[in-house]
């Protein structure tokens, strides 16, 4: 299994930065306004990690993976 980004949503302040970073990635869901993360078979890592380093509550991860 691929590892996948996770956004905790509780700690998220909808900054969106995320979207903006790394759009294949990150979306806002038009029905809930919430920042989700979009299923893909593979991730972009370097977009990823920008996109985790930017995030000013820390509350996206990396899950799965090994």
């Amino acid at each position: 299994m691929e590892q996948a980004p996770v956004i905790d949503i509780s700690e998220c302040s909808d900054c969106e930065s995320c979207v903006e970073l790394c759009p294949s990635v990150f979306r806002i869901n038009g029905e809930t306004g919430i920042i989700e993360t979009v299923e893909l078979s593979r991730y972009p890592e370097e977009e990823i990690r920008e996109a985790i380093s930017y995030c000013p509550k820390d509350c996206i991860t990396w899950e799965g993976g090994g």
